[in-house]
């Protein structure tokens, strides 16, 4: 049989089913999915690649999910650090967008993410940004897949003048991205301190009516539940229980400042919660119970919060973080296991975004978004188990390939769908303009 894309690999972890890897295996893509996955030397006898790679000393595995980003926010990285969350936002990040924010804001930074992205293996991310309909253009146009979030805040913007119109507009992309094989949205107010009763609750009302996720920061500080609970007198997460939010579209961000009782409530619910370790940590924002979350059985994605407060999108740091900070917290060696991270970063967030029968796993029928990782490196010798040395050795600068529905992205570390000699002139007057503050 002729197929399009035949990869014969060192070793190959597919996630789902549970096995952790193969040796000497083939990947079979046709018609930028996943035909077939066997040992090579089977696949030579059975099938013919129109193009044929061979990676011996190379780990396949899923392409990994950014779970919480806000792309654009990379022009910003290294602006206003070592600060608290809410003198960052209040007197650094919110002035600098209220003066710069634009669709070319939106277009160079969310470029910029892509390419950092795509050279680190991330093949999806989840996003929460204005402009929500420029980042799946430029994602569109990189051929990265993305779930775009529709940004709702009671604050007027350049992108809209008050939550009606916000919600509005995001309806309105909903639908032209309706037929999109790799956009879709995802509501997303930004918090509960940021948005009122009313848009959330027609934010609950849309989400039902259209099996469409919520995104948004719940829990990520203390002070956030000491001013909610002055204020309305409730934690923010039983003020969203009672608007109908807390439920299996609930994507909650952060989750640092969870209660057994709350870890319950979202279990029962089905509700997702995406870690973000690095930034919680530089913010001193405080600690997500991962593996008590883990146990209670709800589903833990990875994300690394936006450039601007991590400082970068290195889903490979986070994976190594998560495992180890999850350790540490539980006070238990084997809380959060190498593999446990690396579903974090693949099959949970494709869980979480409800992309789970596309993406998230090299299973046959799904989409062929597929990340290779050179293991013959210094870093990682000698190789005992290749997932143990992905999330507690390797680097992204390690991953060489890259294919998103089959299509090939990164080649021997070179993008092929983003110029990066066009890209840099435009990161650098940003920066210059930037800086003029």
């Amino acid at each position: 049989m002729i197929v399009d894309i035949l990869i014969h690999a060192g070793w190959i972890i597919p996630v789902e089913p549970p096995f952790d890897t193969v040796k000497d295996h083939t990947l079979v893509i046709h018609d930028g999915r996943i035909i077939d996955l066997l040992p090579t030397r089977l696949a030579k006898q059975r099938y013919k690649g129109t193009t044929v790679e061979t990676l011996e000393n190379h780990v396949l595995l899923p392409g990994l999910i950014n779970s919480h980003t806000h792309a654009a926010m990379s022009l910003m990285r290294g602006i206003a650090d070592d600060l608290p969350l809410m003198d960052w936002l209040q007197h650094h990040i919110w002035p600098l967008e209220q003066q710069w924010m634009s669709e070319e804001f939106v277009k160079d930074g969310t470029d910029l993410a892509i390419a950092e992205m795509l050279r680190g293996g991330t093949t999806c991310f989840n996003d929460m940004y204005f402009f929500p309909d420029i980042t799946a253009q430029q994602a569109e146009q990189a051929g990265i897949r993305a779930t775009v979030g529709l940004i709702v805040i009671d604050f007027p913007s350049v992108w809209a003048k008050d939550s009606d119109e916000y919600l509005q507009k995001g309806l309105i992309l909903t639908e032209q991205l309706r037929d999109s094989s790799l956009c879709s949205t995802a509501f997303a107010p930004h918090a509960p301190y940021t948005v009122s009763d009313a848009p959330l609750q027609k934010i609950a009302s849309y989400a039902k009516e259209l099996h469409c996720p919520v995104h948004i920061h719940v829990h990520e500080t203390q002070h956030e539940i000491e001013q909610a609970m002055e204020q309305t007198g409730k934690r923010p997460l039983q003020r969203l229980q009672e608007l109908g939010l807390v439920n299996k579209s609930l994507v909650a961000v952060h989750a640092t400042q969870l209660t057994d009782a709350e870890i319950t409530l979202l279990a029962k619910a089905g509700a997702h919660i995406v870690h973000c370790p690095e930034s919680n940590l530089k913010l001193a924002s405080g600690f997500c119970p991962v593996a008590k979350c883990l146990d209670a059985g709800i589903n833990v994605a990875l994300g690394t919060d936006g450039a601007a407060s991590n400082n970068d999108l290195d889903m490979f740091g986070e994976m190594r973080t998560a495992a180890l900070l999850g350790k540490a917290v539980a006070n238990d060696a084997s809380a959060v296991s190498a593999m446990t991270a690396l579903r974090m970063a693949t099959i949970n967030g494709a869980k979480a975004l409800g992309l789970a029968d596309e993406i998230g796993s090299l299973r046959i029928g799904k989409a062929a978004d597929v990340i290779a990782i050179d293991l013959s490196t210094l870093e990682t010798q000698p190789l005992y188990c290749p997932v143990s040395q992905i999330v507690y050795a390797a680097s992204r600068r390690q991953v060489t390939d890259v294919w998103v529905a089959g299509r090939r992205l990164l080649q021997n570390r070179q993008l092929t769908t983003v110029d990066l000699t066009e890209l840099m002139p435009r990161i650098a007057a940003w920066q210059q303009r930037l800086a003029e503050k």
